[in-house]
């Protein structure tokens, strides 16, 4: 049976929130579904599997962007080639904002992203945390924490979803995240696919259909699935959210 290989960029660098663990969500809820999966550590070109069925970029400190822009610079192409090709990316806070267009620090400097998503992360007034509700026509309802120092402007026209609760992107835009194609970048932490079981599924049937192969998930997953309802429910509950995704 062909294995799904999730690679987990830079994990100990960019794991801040747990976010590097979403490669171990898909993991599971793969195997769940009676599918091989394994999650492959990348933290340079030789790591690399031969064959990539999903990515995951977690978040780091503002300290060790310039490190993680330096080793992401060595493995560019590839980027490009998976988000071209159709393979799910999915970027977390700094993991996101490193591939987008680039990075403004309050003291004027920049740091250059990779340019592989629209957009770029700008200062803002005040650090943006707490519980954060997204409508997404796409992947559903999502839940999810925010932590973040800087906005998001420039990707408008591409946004995950629109905010049911928090700050989001920010500049008043009323819009969480972006979506080029399959790469994706958000502020949810969490990690995001743990609390957001339709999200993740999403994206293992983008991946099996790749493959070659069918995702169903499994009876397994159920369990997880109950969890993960009261959580939301109880996130929900606390913000007033609607849980619908008529408006989206």
């Amino acid at each position: 049976m062909t294995t799904l290989n999730i690679v987990s960029l830079l994990p100990s660098l960019m794991n801040t929130n747990g976010d590097a663990e979403n490669a171990t969500v898909l993991q599971r809820r793969a195997e769940w579904a009676g599918l091989e999966a394994c999650v492959i550590a990348v933290d340079s070109p030789a790591d690399l599997p031969g064959r990539v069925d999903a990515v995951v970029i977690g978040s780091g400190s503002d300290a060790s962007l310039e490190a993680v822009r330096s080793k992401l610079l060595t493995i560019h192409d590839e980027l490009r080639t998976w988000g071209t090709d159709g393979i799910p990316i999915l970027s977390v806070g700094t993991g996101w904002e490193l591939l987008s267009w680039g990075i403004e620090r309050r003291d004027g400097s920049t740091v250059e992203g990779l340019g592989i998503l629209p957009g770029r992360a700008v200062p803002r007034d005040g650090r943006a945390t707490g519980d954060v509700v997204v409508a997404s026509p796409r992947f559903g309802l999502l839940v999810g924490f925010e932590n973040h120092a800087r906005d998001y402007v420039g990707a408008e026209g591409s946004p995950l979803g629109r905010l049911r609760s928090g700050t989001g992107n920010g500049r008043g835009s009323g819009q969480e995240g972006v979506v080029m194609g399959a790469v994706i970048g958000t502020h949810l932490h969490g990690p995001v696919l743990a609390k957001n079981p339709e999200f993740a599924d999403h994206l293992l049937a983008s991946m099996a259909e790749r493959a070659g192969l069918e995702y169903v998930a499994g009876p397994a997953a159920a369990v997880a699935d109950a969890y993960a309802a009261v959580a939301r429910e109880t996130q929900l509950a606390a913000v007033g959210a609607a849980a619908s995704v008529t408006e989206a």
